[in-house]
């Protein structure tokens, strides 16, 4: 065993960004798969439609065009990703579980 004299200096690297406490909006740019609890980028809403005031619940990822249950109105369009609302229409996000 080989001993020396001289003292041993220790470096210590600090990360630039915290990886177990993470940004809300770091989170949010991060794929679905990849945050550290995983979460859907889809969600529920309720559409209310102007012409008969009725409320309908919504897949915000629906990739057919959904029309309206009273008055047969086109609600959304689907557009390669999520669905986009008519003009006029009204939403209100669900709360996910």
């Amino acid at each position: 065993m080989v001993t020396t004299s001289e003292p041993v200096e220790l470096t210590v690297l600090v990360l630039a960004k915290d990886l177990m406490h993470p940004s809300l909006a770091m989170e949010r740019i991060r794929h679905k798969k990849k945050r550290l609890v995983q979460s859907p980028n889809s969600y529920f809403m309720d559409v209310k439609c102007t012409g008969c005031y009725r409320i309908t619940t919504i897949f915000s990822h629906s990739q057919t065009v959904v029309p309206c249950a009273g008055c047969s109105l086109v609600l959304c369009q689907p557009r390669g990703g999520k669905c986009r609302l008519t003009e006029g229409k009204e939403n209100v996000t669900k709360q996910r579980h």
